[in-house]
């Protein structure tokens, strides 16, 4: 009813969606062979031209073949467990925003898609409702991070996922998973004012700690958790981060991943943040876990592989550095306090580097260890081995280096505190506390003292 909607400019749009849909039919092919977050949105843009523009004389086969797509793509780029394969939130919520819409158009025209689909999104739906960080809506910035955000709905920031989970908990079922706020715009757009009145909360299984197709792994303490990278790839890996740790405490995003930055930049900066060693995890002989090829290829994908997983103690290993043994322990240990040992075995000498990288909090180093100031709370990071002083630095955002950088934002880097236990012989145990400001550790033995108890190092 617009004014400046005249006929001839209608017309002119609809000639100009015409093309764009018969461009995509016609490479459906090359996005179908990427397995990707390509192929679900040139499948949703073939669907929503088809469902859209009746009047096109390829509106029906564009709608068949979007559809089909979609619904095949859900099975197959889902995993059984939630997770998403390409091992990227961000892509994840890409995705999740495309099938979302797709499902409310497709019941206000009443042509609903197999329950199939719905079935996946709903899984995919709780599966980050475990991730999230409920304060601020953040989740860990595992895989590849372009800035894509297709649904830019609400004021929310971008790295805030509770606009996505308010309105997915709400098309799938029916209920809100967060109180009323900011994130609930989303779901006025897609489902209109009446969705705003009040309505049940959803509750979350908070039980739920293993999703082995995504290999994403949760312990939890009592006001906060650790989430853990290992995978044993069964597509297109993202990052060479395995057995790689975010550590999340009061709300507080402590030991972070480093992002993505730039597909593109200069030297370092070409896909820098992929690598093994801006991760929280160990790097042997300078190299990565798997061998990169491209920007996006890895080969010689390494395995994950989880040893032991119960209420406060996760272990796994992998096998990126043959002939070299990685095995990381993780405890959740009493009051918010966190262990993680990791025991590297090998026949002949080599260079072990263990990296933790922590939020760009206010600090203070002393010796192998800083405490971060998170308001009134003095948290302290610690880092040690048990045979060896090894060679400790700290570093936060390096000119000349990816190290002390991190990115929440595609194009931006913002500083982060790296700090970095390193060593060469062919065996080392390296331990990781996190905990109070005022907390005693100390080896004693084989073991850790911390405070008054003894924790073994032989795990």
């Amino acid at each position: 009813s617009s004014p400046s909607s005249t006929p001839e400019r209608k017309e002119k749009f609809t000639l100009y969606v015409a093309a764009q849909a018969e461009r995509i039919y016609k490479n459906i092919g090359y996005a179908i062979s990427t397995r990707s977050n390509h192929t679900i949105s040139e499948a949703f843009g073939l669907w929503l031209v088809g469902l859209l523009f009746p009047e096109l004389k390829d509106s029906e086969k564009y709608l068949s073949i979007g559809r089909k797509l979609l619904e095949q793509e859900a099975s197959a780029q889902i995993f059984p467990d939630g997770s998403y394969s390409m091992y990227s939130l961000n892509y994840h919520r890409f995705i999740l925003q495309i099938y979302l819409h797709a499902i409310r158009l497709g019941e206000n025209y009443q042509l609903p898609f197999a329950n199939s689909l719905k079935v996946s999104v709903t899984k995919s739906i709780e599966y980050l409702s475990h991730l999230i960080d409920p304060q601020t809506g953040e989740v860990p910035a595992y895989g590849s991070n372009d800035g894509a955000l297709v649904l830019p709905l609400n004021n929310c920031d971008f790295t805030d996922y509770r606009p996505l989970l308010q309105l997915g908990w709400y098309i799938t079922k029916g209920e809100r998973l967060f109180e009323s706020g900011a994130w609930d715009e989303d779901i006025f757009w897609l489902c209109g004012a009446e969705s705003l009145s009040p309505s049940g909360r959803g509750v979350r299984g908070e039980g739920k700690t293993s999703f082995p197709d995504g290999g994403v792994y949760l312990l939890r303490n009592t006001n906060n958790k650790a989430i853990i990278r290992c995978t044993d790839f069964t597509s297109r890996p993202s990052h060479a981060d395995q057995l790689h740790v975010d550590l999340w405490i009061h709300g507080h995003d402590i030991a972070v991943d480093a992002g993505t930055y730039l597909y593109s930049g200069e030297g370092i900066w070409r896909n820098g943040l992929a690598h093994t060693n801006v991760h929280n995890t160990v790097t042997v002989d300078g190299k990565d876990q798997m061998t990169m090829v491209s920007r996006f290829t890895w080969t010689n994908w390494s395995k994950g592989k989880v040893i032991k997983h119960d209420k406060n103690l996760w272990q796994g290993e992998h096998d990126g550095y043959q002939p070299v043994s990685h095995k990381r322990s993780i405890m959740a240990l009493e009051d918010d306090r966190w262990l993680v040992v990791d025991r590297l075995t090998a026949k002949e000498p080599h260079h072990y580097a263990l990296q933790w990288l922590l939020n760009d909090f206010p600090f203070e180093q002393n010796d192998k260890s800083v405490v971060l100031s998170l308001g009134e709370m003095k948290y302290k990071v610690k880092i040690g081995m048990a045979e060896d002083s090894g060679n400790f630095s700290l570093v936060r955002a390096d000119p000349n280096s990816t190290r002390g950088w991190r990115s929440r934002y595609y194009g931006h880097k913002e500083p982060a505190i790296s700090l970095m236990l390193e060593v060469k012989r062919p065996q080392a145990i390296f331990w990781s506390f996190f905990g109070f400001e005022n907390d005693v550790v100390e080896i004693a033995g084989n073991g850790l003292k911390i405070n008054s108890t003894i924790i073994s190092l032989i795990l």
